[in-house]
């Protein structure tokens, strides 16, 4: 994981939406589309650039495949962002 790559997927309101939901509880994609006016494919695009910036995992069960939050990424993230706080040398 990049922490770029997290930025980028973090950019999008529509992600950081996903995100919140998934911090209420794991969810399945259908659930995930149920919370928004836009098509499946498109909910789909979005937890898979969510997944290749590991800021999600994905495991089935089922027949589905149930999305949950990965909160070690945000360590990475949020250790990037202090360390830009932090004097030089």
């Amino acid at each position: 994981m990049s922490v770029n790559e997290a930025f980028k997927a973090l950019a999008d309101p529509t992600r950081r939406k996903i995100l919140d939901l998934l911090k209420q509880s794991d969810l399945t994609a259908g659930e995930i589309a149920d919370h928004f006016e836009m098509t499946k494919p498109s909910i789909s695009n979005h937890l898979n650039i969510l997944k290749q910036a590991e800021l999600v995992w994905v495991q089935r069960q089922g027949q589905n495949m149930l999305y949950s939050l990965n909160t070690t990424i945000f360590q990475d993230v949020m250790k990037w962002i202090m360390d830009l706080g932090q004097p030089k040398g």
